[in-house]
């Protein structure tokens, strides 16, 4: 190692030297820079999951615009809309299509001693082509009555079940006072506020929600004619129905914009941020205390030099080494503790959580960029000091 250093810097490696003088001390170091590593990538980790889980409902769907009320936040927060605002859309040239989507949640008792939250989403039959392409074949069988399609990924159920269900061997549960059908399944994901999902038709979801009426969905999803503009729909279509009581966006923007929402206005995507800028001021503060001891121990070497008569650039080129050496070193056993505490809550939480190259790389710029800082703050004693001070 300290060849290789001494063949990149053009110079002996005085930073790695001085960091392995003391092993004890250097293992600790490294142990903190992966720590504070592990810190942060968990907090990213969950960020993404949280972002990542908001965005599968809508993996459901094939649609340009939708029309939601004027509260709504997400898929499922915010008030009911009209169905006769979607016979109004109708009405706009580049309407091709429409179709109203029922949400709501239902229990399921996924094992004896475990009940799952399920979101359980209805759409009309014919409404066919607003789903999406891989699960159409499936929903086409939702036509008979209180039949369904439940996520394979719901926490607490288990392959062997899944693969069981059949419309011909099909799961049979109570639900509402109704015998509800479980004849296949879908591919989606748990998330923070739903165990699984469900679908069904909107004539099923209504049979189980009595109080509900079919004239009040809670969303309508629109499709635009071939090659026409969305953004154009859009604006046509506030030009048409009450935008006092609607929220008339694409699909597109309502998918990013439930994201935003849960990242930065629910409590458990703001919790996430600060985790993870807690993680980066503990990595800061860690090497800080590692570089500021070091100077300590070496004043008279540095004086020994300031009085050579080498400059700050000197010095601070030591200390960086010093603080690159730690955040490289560092790295890696983070981001191998955290790919196997990613693994660890996937499977028990069923959350989309990965170590992605993206964010390893956003983790690892971070590092480098700390470590620096700190290895700045590290010298500030050096700057302006005589060499006879330092002695």
């Amino acid at each position: 190692m300290t060849r290789f250093l001494t063949w990149m810097l053009g110079r002996l490696p005085i930073g790695w030297l001085q960091l392995t003088h003391n092993k004890g001390r250097f293992a600790a170091a490294l142990a903190g820079v992966a720590f504070a590593n592990v810190l942060v990538f968990v907090q990213l980790g969950m960020m993404g999951a949280l972002t990542g889980s908001t965005l599968q409902p809508y993996e459901l769907f094939e649609a340009d615009i939708l029309i939601s009320a004027s509260d709504a936040k997400s898929l499922t927060e915010g008030g009911n809309v009209a169905r006769v605002h979607m016979l109004q859309a109708l009405t706009v040239p580049e309407v091709a299509s429409a179709a109203p989507v029922y949400i709501t949640k239902v229990d399921w008792r996924v094992q004896e001693d475990q009940i799952a939250g399920l979101q359980l989403v209805g759409l009309p039959i014919e409404a066919i082509d607003f789903m999406a392409p891989v699960l159409r074949p499936q929903f086409l069988q939702l036509a008979l009555p209180d039949t369904a399609l439940v996520d394979r990924k719901t926490r607490g159920g288990t392959e062997e079940f899944f693969n069981s269900l059949s419309p011909e061997t099909p799961a049979i549960f109570e639900m509402n006072n109704r015998q509800i059908k479980l004849i296949g399944t879908l591919q989606i994901g748990a998330g923070f506020s739903a165990d699984g999902n469900l679908v069904m038709s909107d004539q099923s979801v209504l049979r189980l929600s009595p109080s509900r009426s079919s004239g009040a969905p809670d969303h309508i999803l629109l499709k635009v004619q071939p090659g026409a503009s969305v953004e154009r729909a859009v604006e046509l279509l506030k030009q048409v129905l009450p935008t006092d009581t609607l929220k008339i966006r694409s699909f597109a923007k309502a998918a990013a914009d439930e994201q935003a929402y849960q990242t930065s206005e629910k409590p458990v995507g703001i919790i996430f941020g600060f985790g993870t800028i807690i993680g980066v001021l503990v990595g800061i503060v860690i090497v800080y205390q590692v570089l500021s001891t070091d100077v300590a121990d070496h004043l008279k070497e540095y004086a020994t030099f300031k009085a050579m008569g080498f400059s700050q650039g000197f010095f601070l080129g030591i200390i960086f080494e010093e603080a690159m050496i730690l955040a490289v070193l560092g790295f890696f056993p983070g981001a191998l503790a955290a790919t196997g505490i990613y693994k660890m809550l996937a499977l028990k939480s069923g959350l989309p959580v990965g170590l992605t190259l993206a964010r390893a790389l956003i983790v690892f710029v971070g590092t480098l960029a700390a470590c620096a800082l700190s290895g700045t703050i590290a010298t500030r004693r050096l700057a302006h000091a005589d060499p006879a001070d330092l002695f």
